[in-house]
């Protein structure tokens, strides 16, 4: 029996390759939302307004919704340690193309390459760790991969605006060199296995690219302040469209790019439907929180974004916790408790006022981010629980290109709900947009309890014990 790079038995987590793909999954989201609150300091800089900088970051996560989809059979032609290694070389190389860009234009086009690395980078780096271990490990891997999707995004802001505030916005992109550096020298705990050879579906590729790079800038369009929604509405259309047709290639080609077969398993499917909708919802709040202290508490950015730290806490302060909780409790308990109690959150922030104690602010925003973090690794985990190995290429890139899309879609969904409540009542738009954004999370409620009370339960047994059949419904 062949052993890994890593030294370890197959089908053992290797903890080293683990952590290095949570890094590169904590580099990748970090930059897509960093240059957010460094953007009026970015645009300055190239003699334009703060709205140009729409272009740059929304350049930046089309491009990895794009090409998303090519990343199952990028590592299958080409082995997971080749593709990872590459992918990461791209992904530093177009930082310091970001950090030395002399226009705006400049900056646009290195952020389409960054986002190219970016989008091979994390599927195919979680792909090659859950080929290699055994069912019961899933959880503590997912464990690892999870907390850079809880932290980046919160803490990109506020990176993004002190580097831009108190030295230059380009370190915002410099400090990816010495991390890309840092993870090529670790490249050997990647597998190089490749897996079955097939044809490149270009159609499948083209139609699946085009649908999710039109849905993700439709929502970037959204969540710009004064954007022009007619904009948004055509990129929907022609996303919807092109996601149909990219649905009949993928369900009536020989050689799909990527197969659907996933979606029959009820365990994934769940976890990417009210999944998704959980996943929105986290992004909407950490997108109108900063707002709402911001214009209606009228604290500084900073401030702001201080503030919002108390969210990242409550994230890694229950992390210890997730996995014996799954364990002792299943999946089902742990995501119907989680999202109800985030929707009772999200309702009580319709609650804040500038009178309201700073304590007990804190404690919100941080109650907010453990069931955030319980939800999160609960979804995230029990996607793959039921998953025959021969399509778990495929439904890592599936699973990759809805998580993507969410991130894209919270940004979005909230705007939406501001707009529609300021349209309602100007003086309470906060108030009532915080209870639409509450409102949605019925969905996954009424899902998760629908679940099996044994859901998922391959991965919290121990090793001995034998395998279910997989959920399908």
């Amino acid at each position: 029996m062949r052993i890994p790079p890593s030294g370890r038995e197959p089908g053992t987590l290797a903890r080293p390759t683990a952590l290095l793909v949570a890094g590169a999954t904590f580099m990748e989201l970090l930059d897509g939302t960093a240059l957010t609150t460094a953007a009026p300091k970015v645009a300055a800089s190239f003699g334009q307004s703060s709205a140009a900088m729409a272009v740059p970051i929304s350049a930046y996560l089309v491009t990895v919704a794009a090409f998303i989809p090519l990343g199952g059979w990028v590592v299958d032609r080409f082995g997971g340690r080749k593709t990872f290694a590459v992918a990461v070389v791209v992904f530093t190389l177009a930082s310091a193309l970001c950090a030395g860009a002399p226009s705006l234009a400049a900056l646009v086009g290195a952020r389409v390459v960054q986002g190219i690395g970016g989008a091979l980078m994390v599927p195919v780096g979680r792909l090659v760790v859950l080929r290699n271990i055994r069912r019961e490990e899933v959880i503590r891997a997912v464990a690892l991969f999870t907390w850079p999707a809880l932290v980046a995004p919160l803490l990109g802001p506020v990176i993004g605006g002190i580097l831009a505030t108190y030295t230059s916005w380009r370190w915002i992109f410099l400090l990816n060199l010495p991390l890309g550096v840092l993870a090529l020298c670790f490249i050997r705990t990647i597998p190089p296995e490749t897996g079955p050879r097939r044809r490149l579906d270009v159609r499948g590729w083209w139609s699946s690219a085009a649908c999710m790079g039109c849905l993700t800038a439709a929502a970037a369009i959204v969540a710009i302040p004064g954007s022009n929604l007619a904009a948004a509405v055509a990129c929907l259309l022609v996303g919807v469209v092109t996601g149909v047709v990219a649905v009949h290639r993928l369900l009536t080609a020989e050689h799909p790019l990527v197969s659907l077969d996933a979606l029959r398993v009820r365990t994934f499917r769940v976890s990417h439907a009210g999944g998704s909708v959980f996943r929105v919802v986290c992004n909407s709040v950490a997108f109108l929180v900063p707002l709402l202290f911001v214009d209606q508490f009228g604290w500084t950015p900073a401030r702001a974004g201080e503030t919002l730290i108390a969210l990242f806490f409550g994230n890694l302060g229950i992390k210890p916790a997730t996995t014996p909780l799954l364990r002792r409790f299943g999946f089902r308990a742990v995501i119907v408790v989680s999202v109800c109690a985030l929707a009772a959150t999200v309702a009580l922030m319709a609650a804040l006022s500038p009178s309201t104690p700073l304590a007990l602010i804190l404690i919100l925003l941080a109650a907010s981010g453990a069931f955030r973090s319980t939800g999160f690794t609960a979804y995230n985990t029990v996607a793959f629980a039921d998953v025959d190995p021969a399509i778990l290429t495929d439904a890592n890139t599936l699973s990759s290109a809805i998580q993507q899309l969410a991130v894209g879609l919270g940004a979005a969904a909230g705007a939406l709900a501001l707009r529609l409540a300021l349209l309602l009542d100007p003086r309470e738009s906060y108030r009532e947009a915080f209870v639409f954004i509450a409102a949605i999370l019925i969905v996954p409620i009424v899902e998760g309890a629908l679940l099996p009370r044994g859901a998922g339960g391959s991965l919290t047994r121990r090793a001995s014990s034998p395998e279910p059949a997989a959920s399908r419904s």
